[in-house]
């Protein structure tokens, strides 16, 4: 019964995450919603016994993936884009 009752819960955190990680405007809450959506997943693989799946969703998703993202956003300077885009 804890088990159903805390696989609905990282379930609900997983969506309200994923959702909050598609609808902020700022790219960086965007990206911190979805490491706390990954850590989410990873505690729904740990509560099925999936423990070798949870521990690649933090080491690959959250670790790996997500340095690459924060390395293109530096990479991009998203403020040239929006100066860019208040002159036109």
């Amino acid at each position: 019964m804890t088990e159903r009752i805390l696989f609905l819960v990282f379930a609900v955190l997983a969506v309200a995450g994923g959702v909050g990680t598609i609808t902020r405007k700022n790219v960086v809450h965007a990206l911190i919603l979805l490491v706390f959506t990954f850590i989410n997943i990873a505690a729904i693989f740990f509560l099925t016994r999936a423990y070798f799946l949870a521990v690649v969703q933090i080491l690959v998703y959250a670790g790996a993936i997500m340095v690459l993202f924060v390395f293109v956003l530096m990479f991009l300077n998203l403020r040239t884009f929006e100066q860019a885009r208040q002159t036109h």
